[in-house]
């Protein structure tokens, strides 16, 4: 029997683009990727000619990320109270706005710098309602392909999106290249407006988004199974983000300043070809189990900096440290199985808002360390980092069988109401949380070590076998689970029944 848990069958990216919707939704997320390239190097170039300020030059070019935070803080509750291709279509539509107005020149290099700061913040709305509508149109390893998709046209964006995006200001102008931008944002508009099928809002939530926006945020973060899920996700890659932001100076600091560029390359690339190489030749039951593995490869190959080598093999270190950012396909089934459905939208959110915010804090930080230790340190200090990361986190990459809490919390909600009645599913003795079980209960065949403890972990009814049972019987399937290795065979009296979505009760037993 396949359990909630147990990797999807093999897909391949025929099946992936096969699906018509999917081709829509990437046409779009392309389109998306392509106009903020172009948007956000010629808003660095107009800054950059209007005041002659490398950091408001730097400032313009991450004007358009750093809204995420505040963003993702704020109104990520519309991202399931809204209907996703309203939210994506709306937003494309404030984006060609925005370009259409810095393209005229009729602003001043700072109030450019704030319209795009300001305008950027529901950003992470349309970009969490996309990523949430992913699993609407692709299901098992599909939807894991269809990430893989998402992120190497990131990938790819980094590599060719510059040179594109610079050769169209080298030909256009920056005003010019600015009109691309508009034409884009208007064209994803019309496409998912036209060909993307509407679907409905998840979320019913009321009252302030704001509020809603925290309190779904909380709730997401103090579930162990997803928190720790997102923080394997933000932590190892947010770290060696922290390296990348010195690889400027530490080009200058081995005397080939032209260098940081195809440093940068290397680093996307690297991302590129791990991701088209884990997501095609390796079977998501084995990419599920190589995520801890991948996920130290991160950082291991930055300790190598430390020695200061040449552009060549830093290129090279870089790349194989941006192979392994793929681990993050390892995890994509787990969140998604992880999270409600109802706050599917924000949880993506959050997720993301995480991401970008540490990514911009350890870059800071590692800028920081930079201006009182050499790049090379800096850079081998944040793979160090990094590694460290991976292995506080280590039984979270290397365990794709951890139960997830939501189905338990669901199972047994009764017990948390205060019912006195046990569960329609039990048909044998039972107890309540904080009851200790005793052989006047009938149990005399049931250790209370491991009762007690799966009173613990699941924190609700339970019930147990009656003597002579010894098994476990999952309703509807009829499976018979051993519980303490007594030598029976058969359901016999199905005294202890669990649903059926809780299908990791054997590995559950077995750690216990």
């Amino acid at each position: 029997m396949t359990t909630p848990h147990a990797a999807p069958s093999r897909a391949g990216y025929r099946e992936v683009f096969a699906v018509g919707q999917f081709r829509v939704l990437f046409t779009g997320y392309t389109l998306f990727l392509g106009g903020e390239t172009v948007k956000m190097l010629a808003l660095s170039v107009t800054v950059y000619a209007g005041t002659g300020s490398p950091l408001l030059a730097a400032l313009a070019y991450v004007a358009g990320f750093l809204p995420y935070a505040l963003g993702g803080t704020l109104l990520l509750a519309y991202a399931d109270r809204w209907p996703p291709r309203d939210v994506m279509v709306g937003y494309d539509l404030v984006r060609a706005a925005v370009a259409a107005v810095l393209a005229a020149g009729l602003l001043s290099p700072a109030a450019m710098l704030v319209l795009v700061f300001v305008t950027g913040i529901p950003g992470a709305v349309a970009s969490a309602a996309r990523s949430a509508l992913l699993p609407d149109l692709l299901d098992g390893d599909r939807y894991v392909l269809g990430r893989a998709v998402f992120s190497m046209a990131a990938g790819g964006t980094q590599v060719l999106g510059f040179a594109v995006g610079g050769t169209l200001i080298a030909v256009l102008g920056p005003h010019g290249a600015l009109w691309i931008t508009v034409a884009s944002c208007l064209l994803s508009a019309a496409l998912l407006r036209l060909r993307l099928v509407g679907r409905p809002c998840r979320g019913t939530g009321a009252g302030y988004a704001v509020r809603e926006t925290w309190r779904v945020n909380r709730e997401l973060l103090r579930r162990p199974a997803i928190r720790s899920l997102l923080l394997a996700q933000w932590l190892p890659p947010a770290l060696v983000v922290g390296a990348e932001g010195v690889l400027v100076p530490y080009a200058a600091r081995i005397g080939m300043p032209g260098s940081a560029g195809p440093l940068f390359a290397a680093v996307a690339l690297g991302m590129l070809t791990g991701d088209l190489v884990i997501s095609r030749l390796v079977t998501p039951e084995r990419r599920e189990r190589l995520a801890g593995p991948l996920a130290l490869l991160l950082g291991a190959p930055l300790l190598g900096f430390v020695a200061s080598p040449g552009p060549v093999i830093a290129a090279l270190l870089l790349a194989v440290s941006g192979f392994g950012v793929a681990y993050q396909l390892g995890l994509a089934r787990r969140f998604l199985e992880a999270v409600p459905e109802t706050n599917r939208g924000q949880a993506f959110g959050l997720a993301l808002t995480g991401t970008m915010t540490l990514q911009g804090l350890f870059a800071g930080a590692a800028g920081a360390l930079g201006e009182a230790a050499a790049p090379g340190l800096v850079v081998g200090a944040a793979g160090a980092a990094s590694m460290l990361a991976v292995s506080t986190l280590w039984r979270v990459l290397a365990s794709p069988g951890v139960a997830h809490e939501a189905p338990f919390r669901a199972l047994f909600a009764s017990a948390d109401s205060g019912s006195t009645t046990p569960p329609a599913h039990c048909h044998g003795p039972c107890f309540r949380r904080g009851e200790r079980p005793g052989r006047n209960r009938g149990d005399a065949n049931v250790p209370g070590s491991v009762i007690g403890v799966l009173r613990e972990r699941l924190s609700g009814w339970l019930c147990h076998p009656t003597p002579g049972g010894g098994t476990a019987r999952l309703q509807n399937s009829c499976q018979c689970l051993p519980l303490f290795a007594e030598g029976r065979s058969g359901c016999g009296d199905p005294a202890s029944c669990l649903p059926t979505e809780v299908r990791d009760v054997p590995q559950r037993m077995e750690t216990l």
